[in-house]
């Protein structure tokens, strides 16, 4: 692998504006890792090569005229196939969606093509992204960077294999129920969940739109604030990030239970670390996230149904069993019981913030499972749903609360520690996410 490969996106900025990088050039040099890649067919549903060049040429010649748009002008990501993009096929890894290709390209994908970023194509993803498994077999199911044989978490499956196997400088997913975290968690990369709301989601391919939310998959924090911020969020300045002072909570509820593997001393570990670094721990259960977590059995099916019900029902054989079962999962739900689980729903989430107020930050482990293999997920019925609850089950925590989430790596491989923090302070959440990181390495 080229250095250039294993730098992030915010360092290959800052080579681009010291002279030392030609756009042009690395541009190339990524479209050619992909196509020499063995198992880039597996992550990239298609490049964009004439998109890219021509970004990547208007960023050379900025760079030369000394107006570069901002730091990340020049720099090649890949973006997840539900985000549009004028003239090419945006088919949210359903063969459903086979052939659409829209006119315009999605908000937040224009927002970062005005600031320079090279779109250097679409990535494969579960099933209309609604798998925390990211297996696939209807399209592609991308490789773990620990494990070509295992699953790689969704659905923003191939946007975490584009980055942690160098054929992107960053990725961007989308999260309804841990689609960012945990992939990027398993691939040991930074995944930023943003709060709904906080960026646009014209252009994005719905999932269940009252949970969607977008962000970026990342090798640093500082590359995931800087991508963040050139999708439409707002900017945050990490300089002297510290956790000294900091007060830090541990949630106790659900999160810790039937830790697999190294999770549960390796979480220990790096609370240990942060610990070191100057943050006060506290150890709490909060009773509103045990009572939430049913809550998710009747809102996501019940949405998700209702957004893609005719076009499920229309053509079902297209899809893979599972996934389309979990669909159907929210047909017989009443139209009272998803009313009411919603008010029941608002009400919990305004007694966990009031329950965590005292804390700059909670923590827990990303995913309590380490990445299941492909081959008996594709056979097993039983285990493929077993499997994709645990897999869900912590980051659900943050879509159920309205959260914003920040999974970082450990040094232990897929496993992830989570940060999350109250609606809207990206900015905080962030900053913590720096310090935890200079503490974590």
């Amino acid at each position: 692998m080229n250095d250039w490969q294993k730098m992030g996106a915010a360092r290959l900025g800052r080579e681009i504006g010291a002279g030392r990088l030609d756009p042009v050039e690395l541009c190339d040099g990524f479209l050619n890792a992909i196509a020499d890649h063995d198992l880039a067919g597996r992550i990239f549903a298609r490049t964009t090569p004439d998109r890219a060049r021509a970004e990547a040429k208007a960023a050379a010649q900025r760079a030369r005229d000394g107006v570069r748009k901002g730091p990340l002008d020049g720099v090649p990501i890949s973006w997840k196939d539900l985000y549009d993009s004028a003239g090419t096929a945006t088919e949210a890894g359903s063969r459903l969606l086979e052939g659409r290709v829209p006119d315009a390209d999605a908000e937040v994908l224009a927002a970062a093509s005005a600031q320079g970023l090279v779109c250097l194509g679409k990535t494969h993803l579960s099933e209309l992204a609604f798998s925390g498994l990211g297996l696939n077999p209807m399209t592609a199911t991308p490789p773990c960077v620990n494990d070509p044989d295992a699953v790689s978490g969704g659905s923003s499956s191939g946007g975490a294999a584009s980055v942690a196997f160098g054929l992107s400088a960053g990725a961007i997913g989308s999260d309804t129920g841990g689609s960012i975290r945990l992939p990027a968690a398993w691939n040991d990369l930074v995944g930023l969940k943003a709060t709904s709301g906080a960026l646009p989601m014209g252009g994005v391919v719905p999932l269940c739109p009252r949970f969607d939310t977008l962000g970026p998959l990342t090798r640093t924090v500082e590359d995931a604030a800087l991508l963040f911020a050139a999708m439409g969020g707002r900017r945050t300045d990490l300089s002297g990030a510290t956790l000294q002072g900091t007060r830090l909570m541990v949630l106790e509820t659900s999160a810790l239970d039937d830790l697999e593997g190294p999770i549960g001393d390796t979480f220990d570990a790096a609370i240990r670390k942060l610990e070191a670094a100057g943050a006060r721990i506290e150890r709490h259960r909060v009773p509103a996230v045990a009572e939430a977590m049913p809550l998710s059995a009747i809102l996501f099916a019940a949405e998700a149904y209702g957004v893609w019900r005719d076009t499920i029902e229309a053509r079902p054989d297209l899809m893979f069993a599972n996934v389309r079962e979990r669909f159907r999962g929210g047909r017989d739900v009443l139209a009272s019981d998803y009313i009411g689980a919603w008010r029941r729903l608002d009400e919990l989430r305004a007694d966990y913030l009031r329950e965590t107020a005292g804390y700059d930050a909670v923590l827990l482990p990303t995913c309590p499972i380490l990445p299941p293999a492909r081959a008996r997920l594709e056979t097993d019925v039983d285990h493929y749903v077993e499997r994709n609850l645990m897999t869900l089950r912590n980051t659900r925590i943050g879509n159920l609360m309205g959260l914003p989430g920040l999974t970082l790596p450990t040094g232990t491989p897929s496993v992830g520690l989570l940060m999350q923090t109250p609606p809207m302070t990206e900015g905080r959440l962030l900053r913590l996410g720096a310090a935890a990181e200079s503490a974590l390495a």
